[in-house]
């Protein structure tokens, strides 16, 4: 176990906690780096996609995860960036400026969406989100001289000052290159006190407010950051694919996202990674063990979906931290083996009876 003597008040809101973990990231890092010598293009297409969606993760995980405002829209903003990324490229603008302009494009819209509705609460704002995103779908679909309705566009692959990020290696690197750009993004915004509001908010509405905290303008700020880096995800996923269409971006696409900030562990950016690792990897879990599955339950048909639901069932009844709570427990078992004690973790239920109306 280590001890960290505390002098000064910036020291919780460094942005390693511990020297040590600057280089521990360092070396994943560079592990990372070096997995293209090792992987095979079907694996490496794999941890690209996993890049994608945990950089979507990252976005819902500002809002949902640090801010407390649930989404059942957020595959409209991976949408929107897809489109203008590729309604961009193919005007002739590189993609270093269409990357951005993505999520620029999402977070206007965002905020245009994010400022009625986000006086709204719990099922209510998840109901109006989910609206939201529906009629987005709609306008994709309808819009024909931009995004060609239903027929869907073709993408080419991103080109950098003349270097074409056309096969799997490139895309992988360029991929991870963005993970970790938003990542440090998102770990600065929430050390500031902006980031610092969020949680407030999340916390208690009704604390933060008596605080001084404006509710509706900084949940509009979580709504247009969030939508701002699925923007991104969304751009770097129609260069991924390389063919989008409006049944890329429907609802259970969304329900996937808040999957992988759930199972992979809300309130923590790791857990946004975590969960996509999950995501991807699901399908090659259900492939494998159905040899080992009754004949009977082989042979059904949305076994993923069906498996995602209980899994976010069984997340919210017995690991409501995910896959990086779980994490988190079992290293500090060991480090405070054998004084560790069962409810270290338990949950304090402070402004329950005060957040009630």
């Amino acid at each position: 176990m280590r001890f960290l003597m505390k002098t000064d008040y910036y020291q919780d809101i460094r942005l390693f906690k511990y020297r040590s973990t600057f280089f521990w990231y360092l070396a994943l890092v560079v592990g990372c780096l070096f997995l293209p010598k090792i992987l095979d293009e079907y694996m490496l297409s794999q941890l690209t996609f996993i890049c994608i969606y945990a950089v979507a993760g990252v976005g819902l995980m500002l809002l949902t995860g640090f801010t407390g405002q649930i989404s059942m829209g957020h595959a409209a903003f991976l949408a929107i960036g897809s489109y203008t990324s590729a309604v961009l490229t193919a005007k002739g603008v590189p993609f270093l400026l269409a990357l951005p302009a993505s999520g620029v494009t999402a977070a206007l819209v965002g905020i245009v969406i994010g400022r009625p509705i986000l006086h709204l609460t719990g099922l209510y704002l998840a109901i109006a989100t989910m609206g939201a995103a529906f009629i987005i779908e709609e306008i994709l679909v309808r819009w024909e001289s931009v995004t060609n309705g239903n027929m869907g566009m073709m993408v080419d692959a991103p080109t950098i000052f003349g270097f074409g990020f056309d096969t799997e290696i490139r895309f992988f690197y360029l991929s991870l290159a963005v993970l970790i750009i938003v990542l440090l993004l998102a770990k600065n915004i929430l050390r500031s006190p902006t980031g610092r509001a969020f949680i407030a908010i999340r916390d208690s509405e009704i604390a933060a407010e008596a605080m001084g905290i404006n509710l509706a303008s900084f949940k509009t700020q979580s709504f247009a950051i969030s939508a701002f880096f699925t923007g991104i995800a969304g751009s770097l996923y129609a260069h991924k694919i390389f063919f989008i269409n409006p049944e890329s971006y429907t609802i259970m696409q969304s329900i996937e996202l808040l999957a992988i900030v759930i199972i992979g562990g809300l309130g923590s950016l790791h857990g946004a990674v975590y969960g996509s690792i999950f995501f991807i990897f699901l399908p090659q879990l259900i492939i494998i063990s159905k040899d080992y599955l009754p004949t009977f339950v082989q042979d059904q048909t949305g076994l993923q979906p069906a498996l995602f639901g209980l899994l976010i069932i069984l997340v919210m009844l017995f690991e409501p931290m995910g896959i990086y709570g779980r994490w988190l427990k079992t290293k500090f078992y060991f480090e405070w083996f054998p004084l560790y004690k069962k409810d270290s973790f338990k949950r304090e239920k402070k402004y329950q009876k005060a957040e009630r109306h």
